[in-house]
Order: C-alpha cells, then structure tokens, then sequence
C-alpha cells in the first residue's frame, strides 16, 4: 500500500532530522535498505537462486554423496542462501555512491558537536523528568 502525501512528507521530514543529527548512521541504514533501483540486482539473484534449487533437488537425484552427505544438494543449498544474501544487501556499492545528501554531510560534520549535544541534553532530560515522576 503506497504512502500518502501526508505520510511521504513526514517521511522526509524524518530522513532530513536523521541526516541532521547522525550523517554517519543514516549513511549506514541508507546502504542497507532495499531500493527500487536495485531491479536488476534481484533479477540475477532469483536467478541464481533457481539455479541452487536445481542443484539442490538434483544432488538428491544423482545421489553423489562424500562421507555419507549429498554434496550436490550442500552447494546447491549454499548457492540459494548466497543468491538470497545478494537479493538483500547486493546493491551496496551503487547505494554508497549516491548515499545521501552531500551538502548534509559536510554540514553535519560542522554542526554534528552541537546537534549531538543537543540531542543528548534533552535525552538526559525527559531521562531527569521521568525518574522524577517515578519517586
């Protein structure tokens, strides 16, 4: 189900405030998330996750088997967890080479003593009002 408008912005709101306060860490989640970009990427690894599932039905046919286990369906097993790997976090690289907003970067890195010191100060805080509240 697609967002709203409303929902799209406050969206946006949220990953600006992100690249605000942690460049660093936003940087790291923005690498990790699945794209719409990343089409082809999956294309390849459901590929080759159809080529571990022949492997791993096929080395149960063939029966090869070293010390008792059936080394055919290991690869094959091992071939589709890879291929599953590369369908999740393949596009790294070409995600880093667009990662975020540059401008953002360099003034996160001035700002970022004082954005995180700001951050931490109110965190410590709402921390004081509530343990107040408790006692």
């Amino acid at each position: 189900m697609p967002l709203s408008e409303h929902e799209q912005r406050m969206l946006e709101q949220i990953e600006s405030a992100l690249y605000a306060e942690d460049p660093k860490f936003a940087s790291s989640v923005k690498r990790r998330r699945i794209g719409p970009g990343g089409g082809r990427r999956r294309l390849q690894a459901a590929a080759i996750f159809v080529v571990g599932l022949v492997l791993l039905v096929g080395g149960i046919a063939v029966d090869v088997k070293l010390v008792g286990f059936p080394i055919i369906s290991l690869i094959g097993f091992l071939v589709m967890f890879g291929a599953c790997l590369m369908a999740l976090w393949g596009g790294g690289s070409s995600a880093n080479a667009s990662g975020g907003p540059s401008k953002g970067a360099g003034a996160g890195s001035r700002n970022s003593g004082g954005s995180r010191r700001k951050l931490s100060e109110r965190m410590e805080e709402r921390f004081n009002r509530r343990f107040d509240q408790e006692q």
